[in-house]
């Protein structure tokens, strides 16, 4: 009898191993679907925060505590230092010249984008500010769309809090994982406590036109308070601008510690993928629309409860805005994007190892005045190698970052200071060639191209942009063998 329900036992064996897997699978099936919150800041330099030691008082204690939860790259790049080109790469996982977002362009029509796959894969989308700049021409694929007008020119605190508690609330009843992208204008220009940065307007009901204010700036920053970074002189204007960006840097803190509330209290924090970083460097010289080291290292912050180990820090790889797409695919279970150049991440967030990434690639195309200035970067943990294929001795580099007060600070200098000549200089003519050890010298003052000591060095970085420019189809891959001479 004993031996029978033995046999019974080992019979039912299959059937009830079948049972827990199915309902396994079920529960799987079951559990909600990973969201995606994508908090943008404009115009950020990566040293600009607490977190990444910048040494002004109390200047990001919500993204300093967002690191704290979450990994934060120290190698973490941008592909090209320009407000719309840079977002149609985090949409696409293409090189700009792969996508036609050169500049201010769209993305070609056939180029498959992040938005539009979490969109079909069922997800509940918004955005807030730089609606322009993000997939242009592919608005149909938002589900909210708020204008910068409607968040105080895109640096209101109070206006993100409520408008993504709004769409928080919005995704739970509709019953779909969302994606978010909340995109602070600060600390663009028109910084705060600037002329331009505190016009008041009225609204015009005749003309339909809405109020449309930059908030009103507390406790801003003084010159004195804020030391000028090595890539520009400490003058007093600059000093003065410095001060207006870093009270920007505080506000769009603010705005990023109000989005990050808004999900704690709709209770979504659990399953949400947050990824924080820049668009960009600073809006001044040598850093925004270059390829300088200022110009695309950004503070990427990713927290993925479960998976990130908090307040740790990846100090050995380098990561670029092209990983962006495939990555968050790649965590949310989606299959990845046609054509795309960029590669996942994925194993770093749970402190693996990942090979080759130790050297990543940076493009510069084209300005929002539509002038053409070809310039490529490659970049290690050390070393960084330019190519400027437009400098020509006699064409002049006119660009975003010349505006405001710093760069006619250093024109108006230059005409009794010899170093500050030489820097203008540099900025508006160029070099052909540029090569910086950036770990002795980040700010990029002594360029190295013509020393012997880095004669291979420098072939060794030719070679890997002409490699670089042939894998991915370049159009300046021809430009640069004639310049080589091959």
């Amino acid at each position: 009898m004993l031996k029978n329900k033995r046999l019974l036992s080992w019979a039912a064996l299959p059937g009830l191993l079948l049972f827990f897997c199915a309902a396994l699978q079920c529960a799987d099936e079951n559990k909600p679907r990973l969201n995606f919150l994508l908090i943008t800041v404009d115009d950020m330099n990566w040293d600009s925060l607490g977190v990444n030691g910048c040494k002004v008082a109390g200047i990001s204690p919500n993204i300093d505590r967002l690191a704290s939860q979450g990994l934060l790259f120290n190698h973490a790049h941008v592909t090209i230092a320009v407000c719309m080109p840079t977002r149609a790469v985090w949409m696409t996982g293409r090189y700009p010249h792969r996508s036609g977002a050169l500049g201010f362009q769209k993305i070609n029509p056939g180029v498959p984008t992040l938005l539009e796959a979490l969109k079909k894969a069922g997800y509940h989308t918004g955005i807030l500010a730089k609606v322009p700049h993000v997939v242009p021409s592919r608005g149909e694929s938002w589900d909210l769309v708020l204008q910068a007008r409607e968040l105080g020119v895109g640096r209101d605190p109070a206006l993100f809090a409520e408008h993504s508690g709004k769409f928080f609330a919005a995704a739970k009843a509709a019953g779909k994982p969302f994606f978010l992208m909340a995109n602070s204008q600060s600390p663009h220009r028109p910084f705060a406590n600037s002329k331009q940065g505190a016009t008041r307007k009225k609204a015009n009901p005749k003309k339909k036109k809405k109020a449309s204010n930059f908030p009103v700036v507390e406790n801003p920053y003084k010159p004195g308070d804020i030391p000028v970074p090595g890539f520009l002189p400490p003058l007093d204007k600059i000093k003065t601008e410095m001060a207006q960006y870093y009270t920007s840097v505080r506000r769009a803190d603010r705005i990023t510690g109000a989005v990050l509330k808004e999900l704690d209290k709709a209770e979504l924090a659990d399953n949400t993928l947050v990824m924080f970083l820049s668009d960009h460097g600073m809006p001044l010289p040598f850093a925004k629309t270059n390829c300088y080291y200022h110009s695309t290292r950004t503070p990427w912050i990713v927290r993925l409860p479960g998976v990130t180990k908090p307040g740790s820090i990846d100090r050995q790889h380098m990561v670029s805005g092209i990983d962006l797409a495939p990555t968050v695919l790649d965590l949310l279970g989606l299959p990845p994007l046609a054509g795309m150049d960029g590669r996942s991440f994925r194993p770093l967030l749970s402190g693996k190892e990942q090979s080759g990434r130790d050297r990543i690639f940076t493009h510069f195309h084209r300005t929002a005045g539509r002038r053409d200035y070809p310039m490529r970067s490659v970049l290690t943990h050390r070393w960084g190698y330019i190519y400027n294929g437009w400098a020509d001795g006699k064409t002049v580099f006119k660009n975003e970052s010349q505006n405001g007060l710093s760069m006619a600070a250093m024109k108006a200098a230059a005409s009794n200071n010899s170093s500050i000549a030489e820097r203008v200089k540099l900025f508006l003519y160029r070099v052909p060639e540029e090569l910086y050890d950036y770990e002795k010298d980040p700010d990029a003052l002594h360029n190295l191209i013509g020393d012997p000591a880095h004669k291979e060095r420098v072939e060794s970085f030719r070679r890997q942009l002409a490699g670089h420019m042939k894998d991915t189809a370049d159009p300046q891959l021809a430009p640069f063998n004639k310049f080589l001479g091959d």
